[in-house]
């Protein structure tokens, strides 16, 4: 069925919920999964304190897959999370997302958008969008 669970990560609790989720199906899939971090090219604060904050979120998936036997490949890259999210899944080999909401409704979800929307809309794989 399902082999490669994508999971975009943010390391937020949303996304913690999704990686439980993420790993709990892989261990009882014998799937594997990749956990993705994309360091947002609109954002202004120095590469390398947005670079080490992913790679702390990177890990902390990698140590939850590790407790559980369950292999996690990590991708960071530098993109937007919106537009990028069909390419990354393509490249990774993904056959299913795996993703948090953060639950933003109204003005807030109109001007910062929704990565879990986006993806939805956009991928051509199978979307579980976790609240």
């Amino acid at each position: 069925m399902f082999k490669n669970i994508m999971l975009p990560t943010d390391g937020s609790k949303f996304a913690e919920k999704a990686a439980d989720i993420a790993i709990e199906m892989a261990k009882k899939l014998d799937a594997r999964v990749t956990a993705v971090h994309v360091i947002d090219d609109k954002l202004i604060y120095p590469f390398e304190v947005l670079e080490e904050e992913g790679k702390t979120v990177l890990n902390h998936v990698q140590e939850k897959g590790k407790e559980n036997g369950v292999p996690v490949d990590e991708i960071l890259i530098v993109g937007s999370p919106t537009r990028d999210m069909e390419k990354i899944v393509e490249k990774a080999g993904a056959d299913i997302i795996i993703i948090g909401t953060h639950g933003k409704t109204g003005l807030e979800k109109l001007l910062m958008g929704s990565v879990a929307e986006n993806t939805l809309k956009t991928v051509k794989v199978p979307v579980l969008i976790v609240k």
